[in-house]
């Protein structure tokens, strides 16, 4: 596949993963305030967050597309993505620094935790974010292995919000039936590292690109 073609196609699918990320986000708000669920409410701005670091994935595929015959880019216009996708990163690394947070918080005092309510806006999340995984698998690279870091910044915060909510689902359930109320911590402290470091690799491998340095 050519390069503008695997570009094009990874915009497609960025783009679709917006629609639906922000009518789940939509639909969470909405239904929170309508029962007053503060769970619903808090995953739902929590998605917000996620889409608009998927607009950005989006708008440097559109401004790529854009200047790629602007005399402003000689060199081409690929370091748009790239920009993008270390701009990205950052936020998924301040995203992991906030889970270890929030799950330190928790651990030292601990909330009365809402299980079945929790349990369920978890399972939306994670059925919402497998069928966005589903569709942007293998979309990071073309047969040749050439890296879009601008689609894998987006693939990554898809894949980090499906694996705090698998973890959600796994803590949550053994705090309901097993009474292990501290699990909710621990699962968000590992989840939270998992998270600094895919951010921490994506920013290493996107300064490489944005400075020509050699690997």
């Amino acid at each position: 596949m050519e390069e503008h073609e695997l570009s094009n196609e990874n915009e497609r699918k960025t783009l679709f993963v917006i629609v639906i990320t922000i009518i789940t986000m939509v639909a969470e708000i909405v239904f929170g305030y309508i029962t007053n669920s503060m769970a619903l409410l808090a995953d739902g701005y929590h998605m917000g967050t996620h889409a608009l670091a998927l607009g950005l994935t989006y708008a440097a595929y559109v401004l790529a597309r854009k200047f790629s015959k602007s005399e402003l880019f000689p060199n081409g216009t690929k370091k748009i993505g790239t920009l993008a996708a270390y701009t990205s990163a950052i936020f998924l690394g301040l995203t992991g620094a906030w889970i270890i947070g929030e799950a330190i918080a928790r651990f030292i005092s601990p909330l009365n935790i809402q299980f079945n309510e929790a349990i369920l806006v978890a399972i939306i999340g994670f059925v919402v974010n497998f069928a966005c995984i589903v569709v942007m698998e293998h979309g990071h690279h073309d047969k040749e292995e050439k890296e879009d870091y601008n689609f894998k910044a987006a693939y990554y915060h898809i894949l980090a919000d499906a694996l705090t909510s698998i973890l959600a689902i796994i803590a949550l359930v053994a705090g309901k039936y097993f009474n292990i109320t501290s699990l909710d911590s621990i699962v968000g402290f590992v989840g939270g590292a998992l998270i600094i470091r895919w951010a921490v690799s994506l920013v290493r491998n996107t300064v490489r690109e944005l400075v020509d340095m050699k690997r």
